[in-house]
């Protein structure tokens, strides 16, 4: 087995998960089977308990494992499945040597950080490497770890120490470092300083992990006299150092690392070259043109709690962008904060009340996605009626279908305190209750997880139909709540469809509005398993649906024809965006190809 670390410095939100997944697509495209692992400090168990404003979305693997969203980024740029071990954190190492500890297994010794919690990472890095991710059989020629968090912080020093020792222990052929940095550029001077990657370095080097790469993030390609003055001063040889600088897309940055033959490098470290073949990107290259190249925009309202940070929903901007880029469109993502369509915030904030409405209905699709909590829940219940009986394209995403359901017996069934047992305990008509196998004592992994199968008990819907008149689908699942059985009859009664169900028949998967244009609700989050080249067939309806292409790709079975690979089909690069009707310059952030409307800072 041979190591890739990707480490680090200066500051953190550097970009070493896209990284790590560039790297891992890179080999992957060079002909190499490729797994990776997630290292992260902190001391919680895994990040199911951790709120999206702390650590962004919580991705969710096939074996219900709550994870840190890097590991969506690894499962979508390297088309794997990964499983709840491939991401360490301090609280799973500390938690299995308490456990050793207790049943005895270090004989009576003095259990310490070094050497049980050290030898510990290094037992587990080496298990999990092992695991094939790929559906083959066999482990994977190449694991790319990442460590998270900036070199330097003091819960790292488990690791930083574990890793040198392992460094050690498989020998230099067997394992190569990436250290990820800063090199800024001062406004006043516009002068590429390379001060901070020497300091970092420096550190790092202290700890014991030597470099034998350095991807610099800059805001333009490094000069010839910066890669060799950081030469002399990291002493990492200058073909080793590349430039991560910024770009439109994040699809284009295996490109820029293959363009700077980065493979080249890591596969000579890894006595790899020649073995490995040249890398195959055609497909890659060509989505990524196609991307870059859209121009017909369409809007779809987010409609959501957790609007001020885009991580939050990162899956579901990445389903829509695949899906988007599918259909041939731009996507521009209108954010709306939920409790801005209230009509409390009419009285308190006029402003921003007309705002978020007149974004609501100036999308050509609306999205309610998962989420916890009361706060915002009657604004997504309005967002709800308003696609309903405007007839704009829906689709509600766990708590988003519950609310499509609670909207539904309230102005449907004349059900006016229709409503989930999450936000009023007391209902008399209660839409959506606790599941009864939850636990109302333990939050960290009680809730339901991971793939679930779910079966059409009606095949001519849109839905079967988008996912190619399969009579079931496995998609994976995240909640605690559930739509109430006892109330199925009366809500199909009044023409909600409910057409998937769990394996019972009880459990409510997936509800249809057959009289409407496209208005999908799902109990699962159908976001985790969309890739770049394979988009999920319900994203993919959405969109086609808020760009009229519905009943086309309903005939085709909702199997969209591939990327084309000679060629692009719709037009001029695209160099500038929409946001609320303005023109605007395309955004580098953490989006990445999806346009925003900006409104998503809110407090």
């Amino acid at each position: 087995m041979k190591y890739v670390l990707v480490t680090g410095g200066v500051v953190s939100g550097l970009g070493k998960g896209v990284t790590a997944s560039s790297i891992g697509l890179l080999l992957k495209s060079c002909g190499l089977r490729v797994t990776s692992i997630k290292i992260d400090p902190y001391l919680n168990t895994d990040a199911g308990t951790m709120s999206p404003f702390e650590h962004g979305e919580v991705f969710v693997l096939d074996d219900g494992g709550e994870v840190d969203l890097d590991l969506g980024n690894y499962e979508r740029f390297l088309d794997i499945t990964l499983t709840r071990d491939n991401n360490i954190t301090t609280g799973k190492i500390f938690q299995h040597v308490f456990d050793k500890e207790r049943r005895g297994d270090y004989l009576g010794k003095t259990v310490q950080v070094v050497p049980h919690v050290t030898d510990a990472i290094q037992e587990w890095i080496e298990r999990v490497a092992m695991i094939p991710v790929d559906g083959k059989e066999g482990p994977a020629d190449v694991c790319v770890i990442e460590l998270g968090g900036t070199i330097g912080d003091m819960e790292f020093m488990p690791f930083t120490e574990a890793l040198g020792q392992f460094s050690c222990r498989v020998g230099a052929g067997n394992f190569c470092l990436v250290h990820v940095s800063l090199v800024p550029v001062l406004n006043v001077v516009g002068e590429q300083k390379t001060k901070p990657t020497q300091h970092s370095v420096r550190l790092l080097r202290g700890l014991g992990l030597t470099p034998n790469i350095l991807a610099c993030r800059s805001t333009k390609a490094l000069d010839d006299n910066v890669k060799e003055k950081l030469s002399q001063f990291c002493h990492v040889p200058a073909v080793n150092i590349f430039t991560l600088y910024d770009v439109p897309n994040i699809w284009r940055v295996p490109l820029l690392l293959r363009d700077q033959k980065a493979h080249e490098a890591i596969l000579k470290g890894l006595g790899l070259h020649e073995i490995a073949s040249e890398p195959n990107l055609t497909e890659w290259i060509a989505r990524t043109k196609v991307c870059d190249m859209l121009h017909d925009p369409v809007k779809i309202a987010m409609v959501g709690k957790y609007t001020g940070l885009s991580d939050s929903y990162l899956s579901v901007l990445k389903a829509l962008l695949h899906a988007s880029v599918a259909c041939r469109r731009k996507l521009v993502v209108e954010w709306v904060a939920a409790g801005d369509l209230e009509d409390a915030r009419a009285t308190e904030a006029p402003d921003v009340y007309e705002a978020a409405w007149k974004c609501l209905k100036g999308a050509h699709g609306i999205l309610v996605p998962g989420g916890f909590g009361d706060r915002g829940a009657q604004g997504k219940i309005l967002a709800a009626k308003y696609a309903r009986e405007n007839k704009v394209p829906f689709f509600g995403i766990c708590l988003g279908m519950q609310i499509a359901v609670i909207e539904y017996a309230r102005s449907v069934l004349g059900l006016k305190d229709a409503n989930s047992t999450e936000f009023d305990p007391k209902t008399p008509d209660p839409c959506v209750i606790f599941m009864p196998e939850g636990s109302k004592t333990h939050m960290g992994g009680t809730m339901r997880l991971g793939s679930r199968r779910t079966y059409f008990n009606v095949t001519d819907c849109k839905s079967a139909k988008l996912y190619g008149n399969v009579t079931f689908v496995d998609e994976r699942h995240r909640h605690r709540y559930e739509v109430n059985p006892n109330m199925i009859s009366e809500l199909e009664a009044k023409g909600l469809s409910f057409v998937g169900r769990d394996e019972s028949g009880q459990r409510m998967e997936i509800v249809e509005l057959q009289t409407h244009p496209y208005f999908v609700g799902v109990q699962f989050h159908p976001e985790f398993k969309s890739r770049p080249g394979k988009p999920s067939a319900l994203f993919l309806g959405l969109i086609a649906a808020a760009c009229g292409q519905l009943d086309a790709l309903l005939e085709k079975g909702g199997q969209w024809s591939k990327v084309l690979i000679n060629g692009i089909s719709n037009g001029k690069p695209m160099l500038r965006a929409y946001q609320n009707g303005c023109v605007v310059k395309a955004s580098n952030g953490s989006l990445n190809g999806v346009y925003s409307n900006g409104n998503g800072v809110h407090h």
